[in-house]
């Protein structure tokens, strides 16, 4: 049986196929369109799910879309209704859009897909629960769901047990703990459902002395982790910006234009609504605890990518395993809408392997064979050499002990935000320069953003305070101190603010280190991506460290990639030293400039 998930029309379209219960295909619309977060319906990706299982649409059993149009949009409506007049202007902008298209998603389907069978709805957080608990490695467990709004939920949890999940209880909008955190990632200066990460990268450098002002004024907030908002200080049910003015008075700033100087005052509330989130996220997965009794909780839903926030519950709630969905926003809708309708629709046995999740390392969007990245490399006169497995490696770990940037290009594509070792640009996490480097001239992004280490699972333990695996880049842990460096002058550096805390070589990786000491891991095992922990294992074999550095693919403003012809455009348009497509090494003095007059995005498409 072959059911085809599908998310659409907010953000982060995706696909998402199961057959018979497993998981064979799932991607981002954005990969393909090159169009960052696109939102439009997911054609390319659907396309892509089908011709990888060599299915066409009248194989598909049904089609489940994410959510309910008809329940969102009469949200809207209600919405704007109780704020009239003062919506007036954002629903006569919001409206044509859903009127002429984003209530009617059954007929696009079937118009767009030519398919006959039957077309399904789930609710917006059933999709998110079903996310979170079907693929986890788990029989029972709690789920947590928190992201901006669905149809009328915020959050959400309850218990899956075997192949059902069932709902306790539910916080609706305009009460939002995602559009808070998008409140202030927009009074920052960054885009709302993309800069969120940007404002927990920059919350280290500030002091959060705004948290008891936003916990008075702004959200009223219970023991148990549900509240309320102070709805005078936004703008989002009826407006088109996220905050008001009486916003700005409470913080006495106007919000930062984007692109302009990061001050004190940003990174402070940055430190402050993060800390804010934290609490109110912990006391949420306290209170799943008392009411559920389970060990294990399952996550999903926007916030959950806050990996600050997860290991806050992984180290400090009751709960012994958490189990994140690595696509925790809306494109792992896709997925959970499918999954939910194989174990609770058709109510399906499900089947648990003790210790492993059942997605696969998220390895699930396309791959290309050593014979098509060829086709590519003569198509376009790429110089390129050869090298047999072991060889490569060899080499690859040779360059990054010598201080070079490799794009590498391996297998299938990941599903989800976040590159894991086969979409990635890796370096050496030993050096004190990288950070700045990849920042500045290979990503083209604030010099405040940290970057991920890779480690090897069986040694995560010996450089991070964590006892448990982080495949999926989701859990911030803080380094061990044997791997961290003494402070010279202790005095000198607590009086560094801002972005002078850069200064400071914090550890033995200082590359992988934020400025508190922290890092979000990657843990890598031989099961889940062999090539990627052989790498890895032979740069510990060669240099002494079973760390490197893992950032995803891609540049500011750019989804990752995806083609070879993708890789390859990136790698010229940047600093990367080094190209590993497959087996293929290619260097970047050999190769001859871009031709500026081709349009290379479309040049590079593959059939």
């Amino acid at each position: 049986m072959n059911i085809l998930g599908i998310s659409a029309f907010y953000h982060d379209s995706a696909a998402a196929l199961i057959r018979n219960g497993e998981i064979v295909a799932a991607a981002q619309e954005e990969r393909f369109s090159r169009r960052k977060h696109d939102y439009s319906f997911p054609a390319k990706a659907i396309s892509y799910c089908l011709e990888s299982s060599g299915l066409v649409s009248s194989d598909l059993d049904y089609i489940v879309f994410y959510d309910k149009p008809f329940v969102k949009f009469s949200r809207i409506l209600e919405t704007y209704l109780s704020y009239a007049p003062w919506g007036l202007r954002s629903f006569l902008k919001a409206a044509p859009l859903w009127i002429k298209q984003k209530i009617w998603i059954k007929d696009i389907i079937v118009k767009e897909l030519d398919f006959k069978g039957e077309v399904l709805f789930t609710e917006h957080h059933q999709s998110h629960a079903a996310s979170a608990f079907y693929p986890s490695p788990f029989n029972r467990a709690a789920f947590l769901t928190v992201d901006g709004v669905g149809e009328w939920a915020t959050a959400s949890f309850g218990l899956g047990k075997e192949n059902q999940i069932s709902f306790e209880a539910e916080i609706n909008f305009p009460h939002s703990l995602g559009l808070l955190y998008s409140a202030f990632t927009a009074y920052a200066g960054f885009k709302v459902n993309s800069g969120e990460y940007k404002v927990m990268g920059l919350a280290p450098y500030g002091q959060p002395k705004y948290r008891d002002l936003i916990l008075s004024e702004l959200i009223d907030l219970k023991d148990d982790g549900s509240f309320r908002l102070n709805m005078r200080y936004f703008n989002y049910c009826a407006g088109l910006t996220m905050t008001n003015k009486r916003f700005d008075k409470l913080f006495k700033s106007l919000p930062r234009k984007a692109e302009s100087a990061i001050t004190q005052h940003d990174m402070d509330l940055a430190a402050s609504i993060q800390s804010v989130s934290e609490e109110v996220i912990l006391r949420m997965a306290n209170h799943v605890f008392k009411v559920t009794k389970e060990e294990n909780l399952c996550l999903a839903g926007g916030v959950a990518l806050n990996c600050v926030a997860n290991g806050e519950i992984l180290r400090k709630s009751p709960f012994k395993n958490l189990w994140i969905q690595p696509a925790s926003g809306d494109a792992g809708g896709a997925l959970g809408a499918a999954l939910f309708v194989w174990y609770q629709y058709l109510n399906k046995k499900r089947t648990v392997t003790k210790g492993y999740d059942s997605q696969f390392g998220s390895y699930l969007g396309p791959e290309y064979s050593n014979q098509q990245i060829k086709l590519f490399i003569d198509s376009e006169n790429v110089s390129a050499v050869f090298f047999p497995e072991e060889e490569l490696i060899d080499k690859v770990t040779d360059f990054i002990n010598d201080g070079a940037v490799i794009g590498w290009f391996q297998g299938r594509m990941e599903f989800g935000p976040r590159a894991l070792g086969n979409r990635s640009i890796i370096g050496d996490a030993r050096s004190k320069t990288m950070q700045e480097t990849m920042n500045l001239k290979i990503k083209f992004r604030e010099s405040f953003r940290p970057f991920a280490p890779s480690v090897l699972e069986d040694k995560a333990a010996d450089y991070f305070k964590i006892n448990s695996p982080s495949p999926y880049m989701l859990l911030v842990a803080e380094l061990q101190d044997s791997a961290k460096i003494e402070e010279k002058d202790k005095d000198k550096n607590e009086n560094l603010f801002g972005l002078e805390k850069l200064q400071n070589v914090r550890s033995i990786i200082p590359a992988v280190t934020h400025v508190d000491s922290s890092a979000r891991l990657q843990t890598v095992n031989r099961k889940t991506n062999r090539l990627y922990y052989a790498l890895i294992k032979k740069f510990e074999e060669k240099y002494n460290c079973p760390v490197i550095i893992n950032t995803s693919f891609n540049v500011r403003g750019e989804p990752i990639v995806c083609t070879p012809g993708d890789a390859y455009l990136c790698f010229m348009r940047t600093n990367i030293d080094y190209l590993v497509l497959g087996n293929y090494l290619i260097e970047k003095k050999h190769q001859k400039p871009l031709d500026k007059d081709i349009d290379w995005l479309k040049k590079f498409e593959l059939d």
